[in-house]
Formats: structure tokens, sequence, C-alpha cells
């Protein structure tokens, strides 16, 4: 790859750290239990009413997010690794007006015991565009915000 290749494939990656107050267990877990997911999942007043998840490697996943003004925004994708308690990866995937699925990314997210409290991390990668690595930045920021005051 170039320069300019490596260059434009960092702008449209998303890395993202957040301190949590609880275990790397805890956190994973709150990434694969839907009884706590739908507790932090999507920006600040938005509400997971429908989600499905087949926690194993090559099993699937899918959220209905419902912002304040009752847009739904269909999402899914697939594990591809599951490492409990440090790591998980999975596709994600916006489901279009017509029914297919966009483009698609891959999230890593690695989780990392700091004695007593857990670094996680995630990378979101490769966006289509900019513009859409910036508007999952902000989507993310805010459910994350969600996610540390789960924990505090």
């Amino acid at each position: 790859m170039t320069i300019a290749t490596l260059e434009a494939v960092e702008a449209r990656t998303l890395t993202l750290s957040r301190t949590l107050n609880a275990t790397p267990e805890q956190v994973f877990n709150a990434w694969v239990d839907p009884n706590v997911l739908v507790k932090w999942w999507g920006p600040q007043g938005f509400t997971t009413p429908e989600l499905k998840l087949d926690v194993r490697e090559g099993g699937g996943w899918t959220t209905v997010m419902v912002s304040p003004q009752g847009s739904r925004h269909h999402v899914s994708g697939v594990y591809k690794v599951i490492d409990r308690p440090k790591r998980l990866v999975f596709t994600w995937a916006w489901t279009q007006d017509d029914g297919s699925r966009g483009h698609e990314t891959e999230v890593e997210l690695t989780f990392a015991d700091q004695g007593g409290t857990t670094l996680m991390t995630m990378v979101q990668k490769v966006f289509a565009e900019v513009e859409h690595r910036n508007n999952h930045e902000g989507g993310w920021t805010s459910s994350f915000e969600k996610l540390v005051a789960l924990f505090a």
C-alpha cells in the first residue's frame, strides 16, 4: 500500500477508548447479554426495543434503535471472534431503505484489565467515507457515555 492509501484508510477508521469501573468480564458481558445491552445501546435518547443476538462465532446479531423522534434504525452483523473476556469482533451494516445491507465495517473490541477497572478499546473500519466515520464517532461516543454511567 502507498502512503496515500494508508492515510485514506486511517481517515476512515474510528478508534475510541474508555475506562470503565468494572471487570473485563462485566464489560464484555455488556456487549453480549441482551438484558444489559438494551440499557446503553444507541445514542442518548435512543431506545433498543428489538434485538437478537446469536453470540457465537459465525452467529448473527441485529438491533433496532429508535430515535426520540420515532425513526427506526436497523443494524446487523455477524460475530467473527469471541474471546471472552479479552476480545470481541463483529461486522456492522445498516439496513437501507430498500431492505438491503449497506456498506459493511468491522468492529473490534478489546478489554484490558487495569487492576479494578477495564480499558475498553474499539476500532471500527473501514468506512466508505470519512463523513460516515465521523457520524459513528458521535453515536458511539454518546452510547459509551451511557455504558460508563452503567458501571459508575
